[in-house]
């Protein structure tokens, strides 16, 4: 018994040394082995796919120890992010030979760069459009072009009002038609009539919003036809129901067809963007329902017809037009009794976030939409007001600076109304800041003497650089 006990002692010793030994080799193996490193990822890699995918789906497909990292994320990440993680794999791989050594190839972070330092020799289309999306058109400086302006101020009777025309007036400084804007980060496309209605051939392009959305409503049918007169464009403010009412100045608005492309360009006018309802549609001197929370019934009943649409407000938002107008403020569907939301920049804020929050919300129902909120037009009034002695005389444009470097719009209330959403922000406030000689001021057809005009601008003019823009952005 002794013998075959001291036999057993001596075997588990032989056991224990063996084991020590393999235990040993394992280890060394695994600080040396690259192969082992790739198979079992540590674990900050594999909560990098969390992002990548909704939870859901992550319960469903867990990372198992022995799956490749790189193979899942090729199943579960969106193209466009695989692509510029291809880029930045590659970069990585030749860096890494230019060194003599070998480097695992790292799982993508949730948040891709989008930015202009993504570069890639095999993939030049990427490149491009990393560059574009970099562009910011609202930075940049105001030069002089010869070539300037886009159409003649004489001309456009057509589309152009003529209070608008400033050289049907008495002004004799023109020096502000042959202003262009470069944006900073890029070179903006050449505008022309022809490409921009090949751009949008069997769509329809509206704006909705106050006088200068009507300017610049103008401002692109005089660019697109260059202030020609066009017998072929067709008015067709009837299937919009653009019609002048009985007893009304003008209609609410109008709509042309270029019928060689199909076409349509239209402005409907909506000073607030909130919803009009007459309280008593029998007394026509009767109170107006403000729906601050509700978008107007021309976007309710036509947006499913356009493809491009551009909304904008601002200048109507004062005690002195809501009372002018009998607006009544609403929320709810009832007369509102919030007393921050009574205050004129809380109903402001609360209507510009509605609109493009039900926007928003419609553009999954048409995608070929696209949706753009304009940034405000600025006013230069200096030494008062409209009624109280204003003035912009200065006929210099270089008075203010010639060039935009902030990164932030001007804009503060529009540039956090359409961030997380798919609305597009035409940001002009700043770039049109610069411009204060570009306005009506004092200048009228008439030349009769009265208030100046430091809000509406001169056409052709500034107006024009916002539709170069948007052109930019379709």
């Amino acid at each position: 018994m002794k013998a075959i006990f001291y036999g057993l002692r001596n075997n588990h010793v032989y056991l224990v040394l063996i084991t020590l030994v393999c235990g040993t080799v394992v280890l060394w193996a695994w600080e040396k082995t690259p192969f082992l490193t790739t198979v079992l990822p540590p674990q900050d890699h594999v909560m990098r796919l969390s992002p990548v995918m909704p939870d859901d789906k992550i319960k469903e497909k867990q990372v198992s120890v022995g799956e490749n990292i790189s193979d899942h994320l090729e199943k579960e990440i969106s193209p466009s992010t695989k692509e510029v993680s291809d880029v930045e794999q590659v970069s990585e791989q030749k860096n890494s030979s230019k060194q003599g050594e070998k480097k695992n190839l790292v799982a993508p972070s949730s948040s891709v760069r989008t930015d202009s330092s993504v570069r890639g020799e095999d993939n030049n289309n990427l490149t491009s459009h990393v560059e574009k999306q970099a562009c910011s058109y609202a930075k940049g400086k105001w030069v002089t072009d010869d070539g300037r302006p886009l159409y003649s101020g004489f001309g456009c009777k057509q589309w152009l009002s003529s209070m608008w025309s400033c050289r049907l007036t008495q002004r004799q400084d023109f020096q502000y038609e042959k202003l262009r804007w470069q944006p900073k980060d890029c070179k903006m496309e050449d505008f022309t009539g022809s490409k921009f209605l090949s751009r949008m051939k069997d769509k329809t392009l509206a704006f909705v919003g106050d006088s200068l959305g009507r300017q610049q409503f103008q401002s692109v049918m005089c660019m697109i036809t260059g202030g020609e007169q066009r017998t072929d464009v067709i008015n067709v403010g009837k299937e919009y129901g653009l019609v002048k009412g009985r007893g009304a100045i003008r209609p609410d608005g109008w709509a042309y067809r270029f019928p060689n492309t199909n076409t349509t360009i239209l402005y409907y006018w909506s000073a607030s963007l909130c919803d009009l309802v007459p309280l008593d549609i029998t007394n026509r001197s009767t109170d107006v329902a403000m729906h601050l929370d509700r978008p107007p019934a021309f976007l309710r009943h036509y947006l499913h017809k356009f493809d491009v649409l551009v909304l904008n407000t601002g200048h109507h938002w004062n005690r002195g037009k809501l009372k002018a107008n009998r607006w009544v403020m609403y929320v709810g569907g009832v007369p509102n009794t919030d007393r921050k939301i009574a205050d004129i920049p809380g109903a402001r804020n609360l209507t510009v976030h509605s609109i493009i929050k039900w926007v928003n919300s419609q553009l999954p129902r048409y995608p070929g939409l696209k949706a753009f909120y304009r940034s405000i037009s600025p006013r230069h009034f200096f030494n008062g007001d409209w009624d109280t002695g204003g003035t912009c005389d200065n006929t210099s444009a270089n008075a203010a600076g010639m060039e935009v470097l902030q990164e932030e719009s001007s804009d503060d209330l529009a540039a956090r109304a359409v961030k997380g959403t798919s609305v597009k922000l035409l940001d002009i406030t700043a770039l049109s800041q610069l411009r204060d000689e570009g306005h009506i001021s004092r200048y009228s057809i008439k030349a009769t003497p009265g208030a100046q005009d430091c809000l509406h601008w001169c056409l052709p003019g500034v107006p024009d650089t916002w539709n170069e823009i948007l052109f930019a952005q379709l």
